[in-house]
């Protein structure tokens, strides 16, 4: 069963996936991509962020350029830990990244770097919360961090 909810806004936006789904296999952790703008397909986006936790996931590692508002509105609908990857889309992801980091009190997003750095950190950030319940995530991410 997948632990790991990847929600990107755009299709063009597969590459960083892609990036963090392949790091987050080495650490032995499942996940499900699905893409969902928060301002193209809104009532998608808040019906994933929903139901994330019944639908088993643990931890939702959502990743969106330009307005970057999806990380946001995902923390926004649900109770899991949310990971926001902002994305290269204009002025070199600085819009992406002060759009997911600038998140109001009480609706908290972890922001890791920007693009294919930052994916590759969402998966290590989310292995490490993961770790928390999970042992065997705990000694694959401990061996992983050794071998770096």
């Amino acid at each position: 069963m997948p632990k790991a909810l990847i929600i990107i806004g755009s299709k063009s936006d597969s590459e960083y996936a892609e990036k963090c789904h392949k790091q987050l296999e080495i650490l032995g952790i499942g996940a499900v991509t699905e893409i969902s703008s928060a301002h193209r397909h809104p009532e998608k986006t808040v019906q994933l962020a929903a139901q994330a936790e019944s639908n088993g996931y643990e931890i939702i590692i959502a990743m969106a350029g330009l307005a970057a508002a999806l990380p946001g509105v995902v923390a926004a609908h649900s109770t899991l830990p949310v990971i926001g990857v902002p994305l290269p889309a204009a002025l070199g992801g600085m819009d992406s990244l002060l759009a997911t980091v600038q998140m109001p009190p009480g609706i908290p997003v972890a922001t890791v770097a920007i693009g294919s750095p930052g994916a590759k950190n969402a998966a290590i950030l989310a292995a490490r919360i993961l770790a928390l319940k999970y042992p065997e995530i705990k000694t694959t991410m401990i061996k992983h961090r050794q071998s770096l």
